[in-house]
């Protein structure tokens, strides 16, 4: 009987210390999270995940003032992309204090490891580019459904990807609104401008601190009538030899990645998922916990 109320005991007292090890965690990742919300001055907290084990529990980790692996995720605001970009890094071998922590004295902190990425969703693509169907998949050996790059090969640097997008084609292209659809409309000089989906490779180059994507090629599919289609004349678009240089010009642009987490310096970019993603890393490094990008 007293084995028993004594196991009973220490089930309890395990019970407590794994309530209060979580209680202690979610305390510290949302202090951290509101202050990188009031330092980085965000719309929303950023998720914030403190890894922790059996072998390592937060508690333990904490009196040690060294954690293991913390990650960061948000969702930040430029003022020359429309609508949000997400950010993430992932922190390994955190030097701090809980006393720190609690005192929001967290802009010194010593990190062994960061890996920081920014990711353009296709939605954010379309608003940059002006072209709202606008996606972007890997590779041309890429063997992927079309459903935005899943099963894509990742591009890295000098690589060429595929974007697709409707855009008007033809003398006043410029002054002509892109929908989705594929129609015939009128521009502001009273030409006919035809909207169609193409196909462009692109050379997707991280040049210092800018990500550049140049449209090279027009797809062979819209160069070239199909001669089976049973799509009506209407409908059977090919590209003229001069509007092509103003349909490459409409998928070239490039994107300043200034806002790297933590400002760590990029060193890779790849098409995946239908995003452009950004990526950089660093070793001993110090970073602000309260203010995600540099000013």
């Amino acid at each position: 009987m007293r084995f028993r109320r004594l196991l009973i005991g220490l089930l309890c007292l395990a019970g407590l210390a794994v309530l209060l090890d979580f209680g202690v965690a979610a305390y510290s990742e949302y202090r951290v999270s509101r202050l990188l919300r009031t330092g980085s001055d965000l719309s929303a907290d950023p998720e914030i995940t403190i890894h922790e084990s059996l072998r390592h529990p937060f508690v333990a980790q904490a009196l040690d003032s060294q954690y293991g692996n913390i990650d960061v995720r948000a969702r930040a605001m430029r003022p020359d992309i429309p609508g949000r970009i997400t950010v993430e890094a992932d922190l390994a071998g955190v030097h701090l204090s809980m006393r720190n922590l609690i005192d929001g004295n967290v802009g010194q902190v010593p990190v062994d490891e960061v890996q920081a990425r920014m990711r353009i969703e296709p939605t954010e693509l379309g608003r940059l580019f002006k072209i709202p169907d606008l996606q972007v998949f890997g590779p041309p050996t890429d063997k992927s459904d079309g459903a935005g790059g899943s099963g894509s090969v990742p591009t890295t640097n000098g690589g060429i990807i595929i974007l697709e997008g409707t855009v008007p084609i033809g003398p006043d292209a410029d002054t002509a609104a892109v929908t989705e659809a594929v129609t015939d409309s009128r521009g502001d000089g009273g030409e006919k401008v035809t909207k169609k989906k193409v196909h462009v490779l692109a050379d997707l180059r991280l040049e210092g601190d800018e990500v550049r994507i140049t449209a090279t090629a027009i797809s062979g599919r819209d160069l070239q009538a199909d001669t089976d289609s049973v799509l009506p004349d209407q409908d059977r678009i090919v590209i003229p030899e001069q509007d092509r240089p103003a349909v490459l010009a409409r998928f070239t642009h490039t994107i300043d990645t200034k806002n790297m987490p933590f400002g760590i310096i990029p060193t890779r970019v790849q098409a995946s998922g239908g995003q452009i993603v950004v990526e950089g890393s660093g070793r001993n490094a110090t970073v602000d916990l309260d203010r995600l990008q540099k000013q």
